[in-house]
């Protein structure tokens, strides 16, 4: 993901981005590719250990836990310690499988391809922390996104057609 944001901008991408951004442009990425979109997140781009990414497109303003649910890393907790601390902004973390969906720069909701997962909002210094079930999805494009198994993060100021939702 650090490379990959490091080779966008040795060929001039992000103001591209932002320009497709800004007329409308569904943008996506999953696992580390939905960090680009963000301000950051943690990532263990860097070395096994996870480690803060500050350099994201900020497209979205909030930083970005993908993989929430990951039993190999401590995730859910290195991430929520990252935001308290200050090291990261508030933001939200997505179990996998999870997709979050923007319009604009609000969260419209969180969609995914399996059971009882979630997306988790993540403020410094709030005590009660709630639960964003996913709506779960059974259309065209969840079976595409179940075959990746994929965390889908679509972005954009244009919301899906109607008739594409279950």
């Amino acid at each position: 993901m650090v490379n990959l944001m490091a080779l966008w901008k040795a060929h001039r991408l992000p103001p591209i981005l932002h320009e497709c951004w800004d007329a409308g442009v569904v943008l996506a990425g999953w696992s580390a590719g939905s960090l680009c979109w963000h301000a950051g997140g943690p990532t263990d781009s860097y070395r096994d250990q996870l480690d803060p990414f500050l350099d994201g497109l900020g497209l979205l303003p909030y930083s970005n836990g993908v993989h929430d649910d990951f039993p190999g890393q401590p995730r859910r907790r290195v991430y929520r310690t990252m935001v308290a601390d200050g090291t990261l902004p508030a933001g939200y973390a997505s179990e996998d499988g999870v997709g979050l969906h923007y319009v604009g720069t609000e969260l419209h909701e969180a969609v995914t391809v399996r059971p009882d997962a979630a997306a988790w909002p993540e403020w410094a210094r709030v005590r009660d922390r709630w639960r964003v079930p996913g709506r779960l999805v059974h259309d065209d494009a969840a079976s595409i996104v179940a075959r990746e198994y994929a965390t889908l993060l679509s972005v954009g100021q244009l919301s899906p057609p109607a008739s594409r939702l279950p």
